[in-house]
C-alpha cells in the first residue's frame, strides 16, 4: 500500500476500533464480565495500534520523541497485546478448559508469561539498537534488517505473532459454543487469524533477504501489511459481529411491536408508558436492548389494562373462519400453525377490546359520568397469557404482525355482525 492508502486504510480501522470499543464500554458498565473486558482493552488497543501504524501517526510520535522509527515499538508491542489478549480470550471461552479450572489456570499463566517476556525483550533490542536517520514508516523491518539487535527485536516479535495467531486458529477451529450466531462468528475470528498469520508469511522472507543486502521482495513485505488490516477487520466482526445482528433484531423489533404498543399503551392509557419518549424510543441507536425490554413490558401492561373489556367473541370467531377459509381453501388460505392462530385470535381480542373501550369512553363522556363502566361478567384470559417470560417477546411480535391480517379482519366483521343480530333481536 502507498502511504496515502495505509493513512485512509489505517486511521479507518482506527475509528471503527474506538466506536466498537465505546460501545463496549457502555456494555461493560451494564455487565462487568472478564471476556468482555478483555475485548474491551483489545479494541481500544488495537485503535489506538492503526492510529501510531498509520504514516501520519508514525511521522507524528517521531517527531514528538525525536527519533523517527520509535513508533515502531508500540505498534508492534501493541500487536502483541492485542493478539494475546484474543488468544487468552479464546481459552477462556472454552468449554472444555472451564470444566477443569487447574488445567485453565495453567495454561493461561504460561501463555501470559510468554506475552509478556516477549515485549520485555523487544524492549531491550529496540532500544539498544542504532535507529537514527529517517526511516520509511511502512519498511522498517527490512530497512534495518542488517542490525543484528533489530533482527532479534523482529525476530521475537513474529515469532510471538506466529505463535499467538495459529494457537488462536487452533483454538477457534476446536471451540463449540451455543448458538449458530456465535459459531458463525467464532469461525470469523479463527479465519482472521490466518490472515494475521499471513503478515508473517510475507515479511519473514523479505526480512531474510534484506538482512544479506537484498531488497528484492520488499514490497512483498508490505503487502504482509494489507493480510494485516483484512485480519484486523475481520476480528472486529468476529468480536463484534454476533453483537451487532443483535443489536439489529432489537431495533426491528422495537419498531415491529409500535403497532401494538400503540394499540394496548397509546390507545388505553399512556400513563402505562415508561416516560413521554416511550411512543419515540424505537428511534433512539443507544441502550437498545433496555428499550426493546420496556415496550414489551409496556405491552403486557396495557393488554392487563384492557382485560375488563375483553370477549371471548373475536377468538372463537378466529378460529371459525380459519376453520371455514382452510376447509373451502378460499384464496391463498393456508393453515396456520397453533402459534399464528394463537397470535391471530390475541389480536382479535384486543382490537374488539379498544374498540369496546373506546366506545364506552365516547359513550361516558357523551352522557357526563366520567369514567367508562366495564362490561358485567367474569373477565376472559387472552390466549397465550400462559407463555414464559423468555417467549414474549416473539408471541407479541407474532401478534403485533397479526394485527392487520385478513383473518384477523374478517373474524371482527363477524363480531360485528353477530353483536348487530343480538342487538335487533334484544329490541324485538
Amino acid at each position: 500500500m502507498s502511504e496515502s492508502t495505509s493513512n485512509f486504510v489505517y486511521l479507518a480501522i482506527a475509528i471503527i476500533d474506538f466506536v466498537i470499543a465505546g460501545w463496549k464500554c457502555l456494555a461493560l458498565l451494564r455487565d462487568p464480565t472478564p471476556t468482555l473486558s478483555l475485548i474491551t482493552v483489545n479494541f481500544v488497543a488495537s485503535g489506538l495500534v492503526f492510529a501510531m501504524a498509520a504514516p501520519a501517526g508514525y511521522r507524528m510520535l517521531g517527531e514528538l520523541t525525536g527519533s523517527p522509527s520509535f513508533a515502531t515499538l508500540p505498534v508492534y508491542i501493541g500487536i502483541l497485546s492485542c493478539f494475546s489478549l484474543l488468544h487468552l480470550l479464546t481459552m477462556l471461552w472454552d468449554p472444555r478448559l472451564r470444566q477443569s479450572p487447574a488445567v485453565l489456570r495453567r495454561k493461561v499463566t504460561a501463555w501470559s508469561a510468554a506475552y509478556l517476556v516477549a515485549p520485555a525483550v523487544m524492549v531491550v533490542t529496540f532500544c539498544s539498537a542504532d535507529l537514527s536517520g529517517p526511516t520509511d514508516p511502512l519498511e522498517f523491518n527490512t530497512n534495518y534488517a542488517g542490525d543484528p539487535l533489530i533482527q532479534v527485536f523482529l525476530g521475537v516479535f513474529l515469532i510471538t505473532l506466529t505463535c499467538g495467531t495459529l494457537s488462536t486458529y487452533r483454538q477457534c477451529r476446536k471451540l463449540k459454543l451455543e448458538g449458530p450466531r456465535f459459531q458463525r462468528a467464532l469461525r470469523s475470528f479463527g479465519t482472521a487469524m490466518l490472515f494475521v498469520f499471513g503478515y508473517v508469511v510475507c515479511w519473514v522472507p523479505a526480512i531474510v533477504l534484506a538482512a544479506f543486502g537484498n531488497h528484492a521482495l520488499d514490497t512483498v513485505g508490505v503487502l504482509g501489511s494489507t493480510f494485516g488490516s483484512i485480519g484486523a477487520l475481520i476480528t472486529s466482526y468476529g468480536l463484534s459481529g454476533a453483537a451487532v445482528g443483535a443489536w439489529l433484531r432489537e431495533r426491528r423489533d422495537i419498531k415491529a411491536l409500535q403497532p401494538l404498543w400503540d394499540l394496548v399503551v397509546e390507545g388505553v392509557d399512556e400513563d402505562l408508558a415508561f416516560s413521554v419518549d416511550s411512543a419515540r424510543s424505537h428511534r433512539l441507536a443507544w441502550n437498545v436492548g433496555f428499550n426493546l425490554h420496556r415496550r414489551v413490558i409496556e405491552i403486557l401492561d396495557g393488554m392487563r389494562a384492557l382485560r375488563p373489556w375483553l370477549s371471548p367473541l373475536p377468538a372463537a370467531a378466529v378460529y371459525a373462519v380459519h376453520e371455514q377459509e382452510t376447509a373451502r381453501g378460499a384464496g391463498d388460505a393456508r393453515r396456520l400453525t397453533d402459534q399464528e392462530l394463537q397470535a391471530a385470535a390475541t389480536a382479535a381480542a384486543l382490537r374488539d377490546a379498544a374498540q369496546r373501550l373506546q366506545a364506552a369512553r365516547r359513550a361516558a363522556a357523551l352522557h357526563g359520568t366520567g369514567h367508562p363502566q366495564a362490561p358485567a361478567g367474569p373477565q376472559v384470559a387472552l390466549p397465550g397469557e400462559d407463555t414464559p417470560a423468555s417467549g414474549e417477546r416473539q408471541r407479541l411480535l407474532r401478534v403485533a404482525q397479526a394485527l392487520t391480517a385478513p383473518l384477523v379482519a374478517a373474524a371482527l366483521q363477524d363480531v360485528q355482525e353477530q353483536r348487530s343480530r343480538t342487538e335487533v333481536a334484544e329490541r324485538k
